[in-house]
């Protein structure tokens, strides 16, 4: 099945057969690496994209359910000064260890950011609690992403 979407704000044009996934078809057809095949049951995060603006496993979804949509990765995202800054919260914090999992922490919080400007611990807990980190725990992934947020409101 041809299959148009746009990623990272560039169209796309891809053949995939009905029963393939948006993860495989972003790194074995596109390219992409940023989303990682983690647990490949929608549990752990590591897959995460953004979907019309909203955080999905891209190991949960065929990619013949993204046709018409826009789909952004970790690699659009680090194009995007709110993207960098996030990345760099992370960094500063100490949220980041082994690294596997960041990029679909920082494509959630992207998410997360975007559409509120004020946001409570337990809110930005319960919002990534989708994605799971084996290294560094979430105090410091919930400070990175309470420091962008604080730095937006300046």
């Amino acid at each position: 099945m041809k299959v148009s979407f746009k990623l990272n704000g560039n169209p796309v044009e891809v053949e995939v057969p009905p029963n393939e996934i948006l993860l495989d078809t972003l790194r074995l057809r596109l390219g992409v690496k940023g989303p990682k095949r983690g647990c490949e049951r929608a549990e752990c995060g590591t897959c995460t994209v953004l979907l019309d603006g909203k955080p999905v496993y891209s190991c949960n979804i065929l990619t013949v359910q993204v046709d018409g949509s826009s789909v952004q990765t970790i690699e659009g995202i680090a194009n995007d000064e709110l993207g960098r800054r996030l990345a760099e919260s992370f960094s500063k914090e100490g949220a980041v260890q082994c690294g596997f999992c960041t990029p679909g922490f920082v494509t959630t919080s992207y998410a997360l950011v975007k559409s509120l400007h004020e946001v409570s611990d337990e809110q930005i807990k319960k919002y990534i609690e989708g994605n799971l980190c084996r290294c560094t725990g979430y105090k410091k992934i919930v400070d990175a992403i309470k420091n962008v947020i604080s730095s937006q409101r300046k």
